[in-house]
């Protein structure tokens, strides 16, 4: 019997132990894992380094004068400028519904997002040219089942509809929008914002935000202070961001997620890591004859070493490997049945990575004590020893 087989039976000498030990490792990984990669989700969509977006100052909900917007499309070193509102929207009912509907001007949205909206020329022009018309993204339609031509009625839970009194608006679906992973478009609904601003009863001639691209990269920083600056001391001062920044600034509505990942699993470790800790120094205190004869035997004290120190490995590693395997099929399962609400929560591939490296640092920190505890006994105390 070589090592390897003396370190699993070891290991599963007292099974009952073994397999809750294994447990609570693997809900710390399964945790460690999902929360790094929804944080991995929402910190990657594709961004272009020309791309920026000014907001309020204020805040991201705070809206800003429609009189805004030209004026930072003709700032210098602006290239194209797009506006964009928040409607609140959901289909049928909330949460269940819910929808990102964006109201947006479809000329220079498509300019400012063009990498994005690989859709047919049909179905461009139709949202151009029909004031109702709504673009959605492919797995949003596929979630809901509908169809192009189709009337489709969306509430919003911010607005009232000034034409009908109530908070519904009745849009055509007049395309999809193609949302490989990445994609700044993912889970999004399109509608006119002119249609939009003249039907509502309040907030008219008001915007969410402006994304627009620049000339250069080079100019980001010059662009930037030259709108703020511009704006400053206003009554509805802004701050310019490259649009990475915005996005996290978005995703950190939802909250921090980094300081979440960080409380809450390294809540999880240290207990763990107590746990397993005192139980392994037990499993090789109930064992010392054991080693014992096993150094009578000719067992070398590193031998011993290595054999105890890699049950302490091979326990988190396994915990750890069960922890990442359940979160990858959780979040497929997820991604599944999503329906593109949202940015897509795949698996990050940077988990296995670090998953990988918690577990071996785990698995060391465990195991050195017991382990060094049976490489400094003596044959002679661990027979006197009860």
């Amino acid at each position: 019997m070589n090592d390897r087989a003396l370190i699993w039976k070891n290991l599963w000498r007292k099974p009952v132990r073994t397999i809750l030990l294994t447990v609570s490792i693997f809900i710390a990984f399964l945790i460690f894992s999902l929360m790094l990669s929804f944080n991995h989700a929402i910190s990657n969509f594709n961004t272009l380094p020309t791309r920026m977006v000014t907001l309020s100052k204020i805040n991201f909900t705070e809206s800003l004068p429609i009189a805004h917007y030209d004026r930072v499309a003709r700032t210098e070193g602006v290239a194209v400028a797009t506006h964009m509102n928040w409607f609140g929207g959901y289909y049928q009912e909330m949460p269940r519904g819910f929808l990102p509907v964006f109201a947006v001007d479809p000329e220079t949205y498509f300019q400012v997002y063009s990498e994005d909206l690989q859709i047919p020329a049909a179905q461009r022009d139709a949202f151009f040219s029909e004031r109702t018309a709504m673009l959605v993204a492919e797995p949003v339609a596929e979630r809901f089942g509908w169809r192009v031509g189709q009337r489709i009625p969306l509430k919003s839970n911010i607005f009232t509809n000034a034409t009908t009194g109530n908070s519904t608006w009745e849009f055509t679906l007049v395309g999809t929008i193609p949302t490989p992973p990445g994609s700044s478009q993912t889970g999004s609904v399109l509608i006119h914002y002119d249609y939009f601003n003249e039907t509502i009863t309040f907030g008219r001639d008001r915007i969410g935000w402006i994304p627009f691209l620049t000339t250069s990269a080079t100019l980001n920083d010059q662009v930037s202070d030259a709108i703020d600056q511009r704006f400053a001391n206003s009554m509805d001062e802004t701050s310019t961001q490259d649009e990475a920044t915005f996005n996290k600034a978005f995703a950190a509505q939802l909250g921090n997620i980094g300081l979440v990942v960080t409380l809450v699993v390294g809540a999880a470790f240290i207990a763990i890591l107590l746990i397993v800790g005192t139980t392994m120094a037990l499993a090789v205190r109930e064992r010392t004859r054991e080693v014992g004869v096993m150094k009578t035997l000719g067992f070398s004290s590193a031998r011993v070493l290595r054999m105890v120190l890699g049950e302490s490995l091979l326990l988190a590693l396994l915990g750890a490997s069960l922890g990442m395997l359940a979160a990858w099929g959780l979040l497929s399962a997820l991604a599944s049945a999503g329906g593109g609400q949202g940015p897509p929560i795949n698996f990050a591939p940077i988990v296995v990575l670090w998953g990988a490296l918690i577990a071996l640092a785990l698995g060391l920190i465990t195991g050195f004590a017991p382990a060094w505890s049976a490489y400094r006994m003596k044959i002679v105390d661990a027979f006197a020893r009860r």
